[in-house]
């Protein structure tokens, strides 16, 4: 294993992390009185192997279902300076609420601190205030030895990224950003001149369905896995610290942990493949598309039928260049069902002229609309319900 400085918390933290996510029973915390033998067994080898290759950074939440739980039957045999564990609870208007679901987090895990605390889910500005409202109570349990360190984890714009780091109230952040989705990079360089700890959320499953990939995406990142591919060009930038894998069974380590093998010479080989990614988008796309796609789009609530214009137009241009239409659909389903998480609407009902007039200065204004018609009736499908917070 390698380890980076996670910005100023001052920890040495593996540049593969333990996500909390998969390996759990259920969603439902609920459930937790069902746990079989076998799924707690499961669960606990997952841990078992994660420290035993130096993956010493287990990342849960309040929202993972049994996750918390489960974990407190494993996590105490641990001496208690071998680990890093982090969990995240959600802002509340309430201060009073957030304070009792932080005390079930910390029954649930039987450990007396966690050594990376996070405000779950600063995705609207909503959530930011909320937080306001809430820090004060975060910083007592610091000093009080209760949380070692603070940050948030997000799957907001990237204006509201930016609008939270520069509060100044965090020491680390939880964001997504890979191949597939690097619109965020604004908010790692940001975060990275006020030296906090950056950490890339859902690489493998958001980033691509990766331990499910495409054909051709296979081919295009021959001789890596997508996955490997994907954890390089995460890794070889020294702004990112580490990436959560969220394994389902002890073995799922192993793949990643060949990407910690290539690491000292990562750029050697994923730029054939990037250059590779490169061509099968202009081929499939053209130039000029690829480069101004997403130049200017108006954010989903400033769009006729608060179409999420970037999420589907992102998603179409990898369904037609890299065959990633199972991962469209299962992106593309959550538009109109995942809340805050993942805001805004399909493409199901679009208005030509009304999207041709919102996108007037768009380079391409006059064949968006027709994109988006073919995005939906390529990944349309089954609807889908968010069953987490990541």
């Amino acid at each position: 294993m390698q380890y980076r400085r996670f910005g100023k918390t001052e920890l040495q933290i593996p540049v593969i992390s333990c996500g909390g996510m998969r390996y759990q029973q259920s969603w439902k915390d609920s459930e937790r009185d069902t746990i079989t033998e076998d799924n707690q067994k499961n669960l606990e080898a997952c841990i078992k192997r994660a420290v035993e290759l130096g993956v010493n950074h287990i990342e849960t939440a309040r929202g993972y279902g049994t996750s918390e739980f489960q974990l407190g039957k494993i996590l105490p045999t641990f001496k208690r300076d071998e680990l890093i564990v982090q969990t995240k609870v959600g802002p509340e208007a309430e201060v009073g609420k957030f304070v009792e679901t932080f005390e079930t987090c910390m029954d649930a895990l039987r450990l007396d601190y966690v050594d990376i605390f996070s405000f779950h889910g600063i995705n609207t500005d909503e959530c930011l205030e909320n937080t306001k409202k809430c820090i004060d109570t975060a910083l007592q349990w610091k000093k009080e030895g209760r949380i070692r360190d603070i940050g948030f984890s997000t799957h907001g714009p990237t204006r509201l990224l930016l609008e939270t780091i520069e509060t100044d109230m965090f020491e680390h952040i939880n964001l997504h950003w890979y191949y597939v989705q690097q619109n965020n990079w604004p908010a790692v360089e940001a975060a990275t001149q006020r030296d906090m700890g950056v950490f890339i959320i859902s690489p493998n499953d958001k980033g691509g369905l990766l331990y499910k990939p495409s054909e051709k995406l296979v081919e295009l990142c021959a001789p890596l896995h997508p996955m490997v591919f994907n954890d390089l060009f995460c890794l070889s930038r020294p702004e990112v610290h580490t990436l959560s894998c969220g394994v389902s069974r002890p073995e799922d380590f192993d793949i990643h942990m060949d990407a910690v093998a290539l690491l000292d010479e990562a750029e050697k080989h994923i730029a054939p493949i990037e250059a590779r990614l490169r061509d099968a988008l202009v081929s499939t796309l053209g130039e000029d598309w690829v480069n101004q796609w997403d130049a200017d789009l108006p954010e989903w609530e400033d769009t006729p039928g608060e179409v999420n214009l970037y999420q589907v137009l992102r998603l179409w241009n990898f369904a037609k260049a890299f065959d990633m239409v199972e991962y469209g659909k299962m992106r593309y389903g959550l538009l109109g069902n995942g809340g805050h998480w993942f805001p805004g609407k399909k493409a199901d009902a679009v208005d030509v002229e009304a999207i041709k007039s919102t996108v007037a200065t768009h380079p391409f204004a006059s064949v968006i609309p027709e994109r988006l018609q073919e995005a939906h009736e390529i990944l349309k499908g089954e609807e889908k319900e968010r069953l987490q917070q990541d």
